[in-house]
């Protein structure tokens, strides 16, 4: 059976390494399929999750919370470097629902004086996502 390595490393060390037959991942010019023997290519990963079907376990998923980064596939391998990621089962839901009430308070905030400073509302708009993104993937389990 054609198989892959997938690996997520983000700065503080790899993430995520095993042998897969399918990966799912959002870049920014949209969602793309990966299988065995797919065309090499890099991309910019959009803030989402990444799906990753392994070779050891057909019923099951991981999921794995990236927030951007790139992707590369060369010769049946898998490369994510991402500034962050993690895995459904590493996820605390109740610090990521915390960190989505910060960042929704940041962004009223950062709205009601949005002629001030865009990029705050930006900011916030990005943290907001990641937290969704996060608590998104922990409820996959």
């Amino acid at each position: 059976m054609a198989e892959m390595t997938v690996r997520v490393v983000t700065p503080d060390g790899e993430r995520y390494n095993h042998h897969a037959k399918f990966v799912q991942a959002d870049t920014l010019a949209g969602e793309i399929g990966i299988l065995p023997g797919h065309v090499n290519l890099i991309a910019p990963l959009d803030v989402n999750e990444v799906h990753v079907r392994r070779i050891d376990d057909d019923s099951h998923m991981d999921y794995i919370a990236v927030n951007g980064g790139i992707i590369e596939v060369k010769d049946n391998v898998v490369s994510i470097i991402a500034d962050s990621a993690e895995r459904d089962r590493d996820i605390d839901v109740s610090r990521a629902e915390r960190a989505k009430q910060r960042a929704e308070a940041k962004l009223e905030e950062a709205r009601a004086h949005q002629e001030d400073n865009i990029d705050e509302v930006k900011r916030a708009e990005v943290a907001l996502k990641r937290a969704m993104n996060r608590i998104r993937v922990a409820s996959s389990r």
